[in-house]
């Protein structure tokens, strides 16, 4: 079942199990029950600390649950195989059901460990989706910490059945006490949130009393993150905000054009960033989103960063990386059908079509690579370009034509999503060629039609381009002096990650740069 490097891997990680556990497997005659038995006897040979049992009684079947022996409320639960993105969920489980400490924040911890009430949460993950271990991983943490609290990760192609009545249109989705609670990448400081009540109130609290600071930085992807560590470096008070620390590479697979690395995967390289970032004297606020910028009104003044949930953070100087985020149509039925047909990551979702008839809309690289994902897994796929012809490159289009399972139609303008109150049953699109309409039964449309900078925010404030981007000078420097700007929210002009690094190490050298001028200039004698 394990390979020689994920063996390895536990070798290294399992003797840190220092209480005792048990591993009870609930089997059937499928081929998933098998791979459960196989795999658990290789942990139980890997580990005196693990004991297996293969006679559960739990109503799903296949599926196990991790206790620890002393005290066997202290437990997590998979339904399925816990591998591909997951298998960190599950050495993740081994541990810190074993006795091994979270390295969440303390406060955060306790937090937890105070939540009143009865929260019994299931989580459908694919074993393809990049976001769904933090969300496993969350709840896992949760359930330990919280005897109120329970939760079992399903994988959703071993349980299609399930996945059907469910309703189950995407992943991650969470339950919480048999109702919907949620679905999509959710961070552990958000899931408390959405529990406890009154935790937004008490983190405005905590971010209205900070002082401010020498640089703020309003993102926390590839160019956040270098700008930090350049702030930091320069003995600057440094922090950065952000909703979710990594950006959009929390949701990119493989990298394979990053320099130094030949492939490493956007998750990994996000927590290795946040892992750098975190060795130096930074203050990172995740789960806070950026809603409006107060511009200092004088030279070397302070300027605010007003924030979605409340409260407000003051430095002398401000980067911006927000990003980008997935360009969505913008047809009648895209929004009510999201989640529930209509997707933006068929890494994530694509297991959950198997057989299914799906579409992808977009002829660009994405798009393309999209479609030929999708048909290793799902029974038909309907590419749609608006052009009239496909923008990727041309190995990847005799990739696609190759397929037996794809359709191509170009001239294509998406027109409505259509469904049946619950779910996407198809779409409609008009040839651009002699305005005829068309519509194509489907299961699930993934949208891959570029992005979007996120800068809404910011109208009115500084200089944008016609398409939203902040404009910015060979320093980073936006309209307003003492304000700088980074990566794919910018007007630079290739999105890259190596390029939103480097663009992060620039605008934080110019931030610098305005540091050290105003406060020459304060110092200066009045002539």
């Amino acid at each position: 079942m394990l390979d020689a490097q994920l063996t390895e891997a536990l070798r290294a990680h399992l003797p840190k199990i220092v209480q005792p556990i048990e591993l009870v497997a609930s089997l059937d005659d499928s081929a998933t029950s098998t791979k459960i038995t196989e795999l658990l006897g290789e942990l139980d040979v890997l580990s005196h600390n693990i004991n297996v049992r293969l006679d559960g009684d739990d109503d799903r079947r296949p599926s196990f649950r991790i206790s620890r022996i002393d005290d066997p409320g202290v437990a997590v639960a998979f339904g399925g195989l816990p591998l591909g993105h997951e298998f960190t969920s599950l050495v993740l489980a081994l541990l810190q059901v074993g006795g091994h400490p979270a390295t969440a924040d303390p406060d955060l911890l306790d937090q937890i460990r105070g939540i009143q009430g009865t929260h019994r949460f299931e989580t459908f993950f694919s074993q393809t989706c990049q976001n769904c271990p933090d969300v496993v991983q969350a709840l896992n943490l949760m359930s330990i910490l919280n005897p109120n609290i329970e939760h079992v990760a399903i994988d959703g192609a071993a349980f299609q059945d399930e996945v059907e009545q469910r309703d189950v249109m995407a992943v991650p989705t969470v339950f919480r006490n048999g109702e919907n609670f949620g679905s999509g990448r959710m961070t552990l400081d958000e899931l408390v949130g959405m529990i406890d009540s009154g935790s937004a109130e008490r983190a405005t609290e905590k971010i209205d009393a900070m002082d401010p600071f020498d640089v703020l930085i309003v993102g926390g992807g590839p160019a956040g993150s270098s700008a930090a560590v350049y702030a930091a470096r320069k003995g600057l008070r440094t922090a950065v905000v952000a909703d979710r620390f990594g950006g959009q590479l929390l949701d990119t697979l493989g990298i394979e054009n990053l320099i130094s690395t030949p492939y490493i995967e956007g998750p990994t390289l996000a927590a290795e960033l946040e892992d750098n970032v975190k060795k130096h004297d930074v203050e990172i606020i995740t789960g806070q989103r950026a809603d409006r910028l107060d511009a200092a009104t004088a030279l070397g003044g302070l300027h605010g960063i007003a924030l979605a949930d409340g409260g407000s953070l003051q430095a002398r100087s401000v980067v911006i990386s927000t990003g980008a985020r997935w360009r969505k149509m913008g047809v009648p039925g895209e929004g009510e059908y999201a989640n529930r047909g209509v997707a933006y990551c068929p890494h994530c979702d694509g297991p959950l079509y198997k057989g299914k008839r799906t579409a992808v809309i977009g002829g660009g690289n994405s798009g393309v690579e999209a479609a030929i994902d999708l048909a290793g897994i799902v029974g038909h796929v309907t590419l749609l370009e608006f052009a009239d012809e496909l923008r990727a490159d041309e190995v990847l289009q005799a990739k696609l034509r190759s397929l037996p399972n794809v359709d191509i139609i170009v001239s294509a303008m998406t027109t409505e999503v259509i469904g049946d109150g619950k779910k996407v049953t198809g779409l409609t699109y008009r040839d651009r060629n002699d305005e005829s309409e068309h519509t194509v039964e489907l299961d699930g449309i993934f949208v891959q039609i570029g992005l979007l900078p996120n800068t809404e925010w910011l109208e009115g404030t500084l200089e944008l381009s016609e398409r939203n981007e902040i404009e910015i000078d060979g320093h980073g420097a936006t309209s307003i002096p003492g304000v700088f700007a980074a990566g794919d929210c910018t007007t630079v002009p290739f999105k890259q990650i190596v390029v939103s690094m480097g663009a992060g190490s620039t605008a934080m050298l110019g931030a610098f740069d305005h540091l050290i001028r105003t406060s020459q200039a304060d110092s200066a004698p009045a002539a």
